[in-house]
């Protein structure tokens, strides 16, 4: 019998603004290859909500591809890449385990077994979605990584930076505050061990800032909490939108500095001695801490995606990290 499921189903984005659940046909495993039933899969607001918009500039299309991609932007396209499941089919050391993988949202899918990371047997697989985001927050701090004593802010408390913040309250010695619009926030920052602050009371003359709100009001006022000196780590990706930033003032009397991170390849500072790979797998080790249960703010069925995904793109649905279920987590595995 075929370890491939029979009724596979996957979200579309159609058009942008519309999507749609379509079925899907897998090819049979090789055998360096992995069935992996999912569990849960996350929706990354951000990019997501800029693809499934249809505001990926032409200019980008081929860098903003996902892993396990099918079609192209603006759609119809599969896109997403949060997804945690259970091997049902593998190598031997694979077989029966909750895994992470790089892929859109789909019920089930055929991989190479090399793209999939084990979870930790503590890690609950609905927390494993984040491990996306907490790479994500890992290269940063690659990037710019604080020094004992730092000051240090991250502006803008969605995914990305509620993740580089509850790895920076782990530093020791390491002053860090959280600063959103959004005076709700207040409470996933305390469940996250780090002050809050309104952009109008953040404190000033910090070492590093990390943005990530996806504004250009936030850049401008980034810049602004930094000390002589200091940078700015750009983790904001602002699709077809223009960003506009005051450098005449005091950017360059004070010497500030700004730079970007992007997880698409590993931060140099490591690249010579980690993979994404190695570095996917210390995220899922980091979610062993259950403070990132914070930022899961919403479950929705795989059936509900469609209309999910648009109410996240239009703001209707105010999440961090909407989740989608699967099914039952303790449903037996076939061999």
């Amino acid at each position: 019998m075929s370890p491939v499921p029979d009724a596979v189903r996957a979200f579309w984005v159609r058009a942008p603004g519309a999507g749609e659940i379509r079925p899907a046909r897998l090819p049979e495993p090789g055998p360096s290859d992995v069935v992996v039933r999912a569990l849960h899969s996350g929706v990354s607001r951000g990019t997501e909500t800029l693809v499934f918009r249809g505001e990926v500039p032409e200019s980008q299309r081929a860098v903003m591809r996902a892993p396990f991609q099918d079609g192209d932007f603006p759609g119809p396209v599969k896109y997403g890449y949060l997804s945690v499941g259970v091997v049902e089919h593998g190598p031997a050391d694979l077989l029966g385990r909750t895994v992470f993988c790089l892929h859109p949202h789909q019920t089930a899918y055929v991989v190479p077994a090399g793209a999939v990371v084990p979870v930790p047997d503590d890690v609950p697989a609905r927390r494993a979605v984040l491990a996306g985001t907490v790479e994500t927050a890992v290269n940063a701090l690659w990037d710019a990584p604080p020094l004992l004593g730092d000051r240090v802010t991250v502006v803008g408390a969605g995914m990305v930076g509620c993740c580089v913040a509850r790895l920076l309250a782990r530093f020791p010695c390491t002053d860090v505050e959280l600063v959103d619009t959004d005076p709700g926030r207040a409470d996933v920052a305390a469940r996250l061990g780090v002050p809050f602050a309104a952009p109008e009371d953040a404190a000033g003359e910090r070492d590093l800032v990390v943005h990530a709100s996806a504004t250009t009001a936030g850049l401008q006022s980034s810049l602004g909490l930094l000390r002589a000196e200091g940078t700015v780590l750009e983790l904001s990706w602002y699709g077809d939108r223009e960003v506009t930033l005051p450098l005449g003032g005091a950017f360059h009397s004070r010497r500030l500095a700004l730079r970007a991170s992007q997880v698409g390849t590993v931060a140099p500072a490591r690249r010579g001695s980690r993979t994404p790979r190695d570095r996917l797998a210390l995220a899922l080790d980091a979610l062993r801490d259950p403070a990132f249960d914070a930022l899961l703010t919403g479950s929705s069925s795989f059936d509900d995606l469609p209309e999910v995904m648009a109410r996240l793109a239009d703001g209707r649905l105010p999440a961090l990290c909407h989740t989608i279920a699967y099914g039952e987590e303790e449903r037996p595995c076939s061999a």
